[in-house]
């Protein structure tokens, strides 16, 4: 969940994002609300998103405030003890103001969890081997 908390290195490992800037920090030290600046190819947007934490079981979040393309984003991590390692659950939906049939819908949004999914794997096991 460290990882998944450390908005300032998106950048680093999510693939698409150029900026995540916390504008509300949680009285936890985990971020209420950030912004990104995401360029993934077709789309390119700002959009802030407010999050609910979990301790360090789940995260969710919900779109705050739309950008000029995303009129919708909600989403969760679910982490779970999975023996010497962790399992993680990524939910996401994901709405366009801009018409998209719905099979290209469903292959953006494949697209973006594996992505994002294969980038937190590598970030994590990267802190792990740094001993962080």
């Amino acid at each position: 969940m460290s990882v998944i908390a450390d908005f300032a290195a998106y950048p680093q490992w999510a693939g698409g994002v150029r900026s995540a800037e916390v504008t509300e920090p949680g009285t936890d030290g985990r971020a209420r609300a950030v912004r990104f600046v995401i360029d993934a190819g077709l789309i390119k947007d700002s959009y802030m998103l407010a999050y609910e934490w979990d301790a360090d079981s789940a995260v969710r979040w919900e779109l705050a405030e739309g950008g000029s393309m995303i009129s919708e984003l909600s989403g969760a991590y679910l982490l779970a003890d999975d023996g010497p390692g962790t399992r993680v659950t990524y939910e996401l939906s994901v709405g366009l103001k801009v018409p998209m049939l719905g099979m290209m819908k469903r292959r953006a949004e494949k697209t973006i969890i594996d992505t994002a999914l294969k980038g937190l794997r590598t970030r994590a096991q990267s802190m792990a081997g740094e001993g962080k």
